[in-house]
This record gives C-alpha cells, structure tokens and sequence, in this order.
C-alpha cells in the first residue's frame, strides 16, 4: 500500500473520475512491474551463473595431492578402526552403511536378528563418534 501511495502522490494525474479505479489500477500495474523486475533478476542471475560457471581461473575442483593422501590416510585409519571392532561389526557396518542394504536384509544375509545388527551398528557409530572427538 505504501507503494500505491507514494506512486499516487509522485504522480499528478489531474481530476480523476473514478477515485477507486484508479488506485486499484495503479496497484495493478505495480504488481506488474514487480513482477517483470523479479522475472527479469532471475533471467539476469541464471544467464550470469551460466557465464562464471565452473572453476575459477587458476582454481581447480579436484583436491589437491596433500589432501588426496590425507584423505586416503583418514579412510584407513576408519577401515582400521572398524575391523578392530570385530570382523562382524565390521561387514554389518560396510554392508548397511556403505553398500546402502536395509537392516532387515544385513540381518536375512547373515542369519542375525535385527535387534543384534542393530546393536553391533551402534558400537560401530559410537567408536567413530569417539574416533571423531579425538580427531578434532
């Protein structure tokens, strides 16, 4: 409304003669407006992200080869953890976790109850909470 307003008073149509009309057309034509600003940010903000997209020169997306190893480090470091738990603990970990199986189906492979897959699941999560505290 304040919009409609101060356009109203910037403006000096003159004598109008429907009152009512004219402002409920002057906030037509602002919704309007809005709206083609709007669309046209949006066009302006998909065509310059199409333009800058991508690495940015002299940066590359790939991790660096520090970061590479350290990365390959971390990973062994939690495979090694995990068999430490037990080779059990482990494949129930890999199999749910990794591959992506449903607890139910860990447990139909390896002739478990759901309640023990579940069980050996969390000593798996909280060592690696406890392995996390300790990497910080």
């Amino acid at each position: 409304m304040q919009e409609v307003w101060l356009k109203i008073t910037a403006s000096s149509p003159g004598p109008v003669a429907s009152p009512l009309s004219y402002l409920f057309r002057t906030a037509d034509r602002l919704m309007i407006d809005r709206f083609r600003s709007v669309r046209q940010a949006g066009l302006r903000d998909r065509d310059w992200t199409q333009v800058h997209a991508g690495d940015p020169p002299g940066i590359s997306a790939e991790p660096s080869p520090e970061r590479r190893i350290a990365a390959a480090q971390e990973a062994a470091s939690i495979l090694a953890l995990l068999d430490g738990l037990g080779a059990r603990v482990a494949a129930i970990f890999r199999r749910h976790r990794i591959e992506g199986a449903p607890q139910k189906t860990v447990a139909a492979e390896m002739g478990l109850s759901l309640s023990t897959v579940e069980a050996e699941l969390r000593v798996a999560y909280r060592a690696l909470a406890e392995w996390k505290e300790r990497e910080k």
